[in-house]
């Protein structure tokens, strides 16, 4: 019996969520960085400025943290293609096995 109570819980929240899906409402929380803060951080990273001195400049304009500046770790997360300054790749200690023969 309780299996069965399970299973339609589960189909009960999936029909929620197809009904809210369709009415275009879409649960979660509101972005941190927006299109616009993301262009902005892009071309000021593109003119040599770290993000450290990017983030004060920014706003969040929605969400828990509203009229905040965005966390640093939230620009580093934003663009999938932007260089993580802070764990650049240092060069390998070890000695090449082949040549230790």
């Amino acid at each position: 019996m309780a299996e069965t109570e399970r299973e339609n819980i589960g189909e009960s929240t999936l029909e929620g969520l197809d009904a809210a899906a369709r009415k275009g409402k879409h649960g979660g929380r509101p972005p941190v960085i927006t299109d616009d803060m993301l262009h902005t951080v892009l071309r000021r990273r593109a003119a040599g400025e770290s993000v450290e001195q990017i983030q004060p400049g920014l706003i969040t304009p929605t969400g828990k943290r509203k009229g905040h500046s965005p966390s640093v770790a939230s620009i580093y997360r934003a663009p999938p293609n932007m260089p993580d300054e802070r764990h650049t790749p240092r060069p390998s200690r070890r000695r090449n096995p082949i040549s230790l023969r």
